[in-house]
């Protein structure tokens, strides 16, 4: 299992996957908001989402867990 984590705080302006959904290394997971700039937050393996732990609109800090991928 892995953990997909915010590189800094922002806020979440988009999710792109559902759970359930099989995602490839560098796939769109979120899309972050942070600083003025969007920042897409990338699927670090293969494999399936198996939770989903920010919603669209949620401020989220450094190192807080995204999106598990199993």
């Amino acid at each position: 299992m892995s953990d997909v984590t915010a590189p800094m705080a922002g806020k979440v302006i988009d999710v792109k996957v559902n759970v359930g959904d099989t995602v490839n290394e560098d796939d769109d997971l979120i899309i972050l908001e942070a600083m003025k700039m969007e920042m897409p937050i990338v699927a670090p393996a293969s494999g399936t989402v198996k939770e989903i732990k920010c919603k669209k609109g949620d401020s989220v800090g450094a190192d807080d867990v995204l999106v598990v991928i199993e």
